[in-house]
């Protein structure tokens, strides 16, 4: 085998076992994703130098691209106010490095994953699935042996990254006539997502399964406008999401949700909603989410909705984007997002039916859960990227190598 071979295959193995991995370390993804894009990374230099500058520039040219990267501009534009520039940069040293190495990983490794890591793969979601279902029914045994800290939410972001995950590693089976596989990935996929007791994973399970679904069955346009709508109302209301809830949500739903604390989150969402409120125009500044109490935005927010702004962000990704980019980085996330479904609409089916179900998944658990700049759940999105490019034909491959991940 040649150096190159040698490279792609130890970034196979790496991207094949992150789901397992995240079950025996939950903040392990960002490791994963760093190594396996430098084994890529090097095989493409071992393999053609002149080449790689074309590889990882080209898709940088694309209107996709430069909306992303607008915003990324205007994120790195906001620590100029930032009340707390070193928090800031802390965040941002954990994200950008990610984002990188998923980036990195997205345009490298499609065309050049081992033909053994899709079956690895299936064996790593098969075996993070049974793990998390089997040590939460065994009051977490598997946490005791390991001396970790005994708390069942400690499966629920293996948990999120199976749900992200498996489709794409299901389709990239699916197409290479593995079909058996396939179903088993989703099966397992789902009895870890199920098993947990991460609402969120559950959440984008349904999502997108449904949206997956959808997409099957309905014409183009119509696919494409349902995820387009979902999108555009998950920027577009997030600011006045707690308030929405806060009236629509009868007693007994909360009740049912009272494992989820559905109260406090509308009540977190009303907060950090006021908080827009007060100044949508340039947000609080990148990365101040964890400390959004102390900002000078928080002094404008009635006293009894400036407590729950200190619970670190507002688990809501596209209301964490307001609060700390404002209305530019709404805009500039917006236009990245169709751009995206606009670039997803080439593909051929079976592709589009499943990238459009890992969209709603993200975007379903990204309206309810964690931060959005956490270097855990970017490595998990590049994996699922890769892994969607992946299963596409190889003249889609050199396609999206000049037009960029979708």
């Amino acid at each position: 085998m040649s150096a190159a071979g040698r490279l792609y295959a130890a970034g196979g193995v790496l991207l094949a076992v992150m789901p397992l991995a995240m079950v025996l370390a939950n903040r392990s993804s960002p490791l994963i994703c760093g190594l396996a894009a430098l084994a890529f990374l090097a095989g493409r230099w071992a393999e053609d130098a002149a080449a790689l500058r074309r590889h990882l520039l080209g898709p940088l040219r694309t209107p996709l691209a430069g909306a992303a990267l607008a915003f990324l501009a205007w994120a790195l534009i906001s620590l100029a106010w930032s009340p707390f520039p070193a928090a800031s940069l802390r965040v941002l040293g954990e994200f950008l490095p990610t984002l990188l190495a998923a980036y990195l990983l997205a345009c490298l490794a499609p065309g050049r994953i081992p033909a053994f890591a899709p079956r690895l793969g299936a064996i790593a979601v098969g075996l993070a699935g049974l793990l998390i279902a089997i040590d939460l029914a065994s009051d977490l045994a598997l946490e005791r042996a390991l001396g970790r800290r005994i708390a069942a939410f400690v499966h629920n972001r293996p948990a999120l990254t199976l749900d992200l995950v498996a489709g794409p590693l299901a389709l990239v089976l699916w197409k290479g006539s593995a079909r058996g596989l396939a179903a088993a990935v989703l099966g397992f996929a789902a009895l870890g997502v199920l098993r947990s007791i991460s609402g969120a994973a559950q959440l984008g399970l349904l999502a997108g399964a449904a949206m997956a679904a959808l997409a099957r069955m309905l014409p183009l346009r119509v696919g494409l406008g349902l995820a387009g709508l979902g999108l555009g109302l998950a920027v577009a209301l997030a600011p006045v999401e707690g308030d929405l809830l806060a009236r629509a949500m009868p007693e007994a739903a909360h009740e049912r949700l009272v494992q989820s604390s559905s109260r406090a989150r509308v009540a977190i969402a009303r907060s950090f909603g006021a908080a827009v409120a007060a100044d949508p125009w340039r947000g609080a500044g990148f990365g101040t989410s964890a400390r959004f109490a102390e900002t000078p935005v928080a002094e404008t927010v009635p006293p009894e909705m400036r407590v729950l702004l200190g619970v670190g962000h507002p688990h809501n990704s596209f209301l964490q984007i307001w609060a700390e980019l404002g209305l530019p980085g709404a805009l500039f996330a917006a236009l990245t997002l169709m751009l995206m479904l606009a670039r997803i609409a080439r593909l051929t089916q079976p592709d589009r039916a499943t990238a459009l179900g890992l969209v709603a998944c993200a975007a379903a658990i990204a309206f309810v859960e964690h931060n959005g700049w956490a270097a855990w759940w970017t490595a998990g999105l590049g994996a699922a990227i890769t892994w969607m490019r992946a299963a596409s034909p190889a003249d889609a491959n050199e396609r999206s190598e000049r037009d960029g991940p979708a």
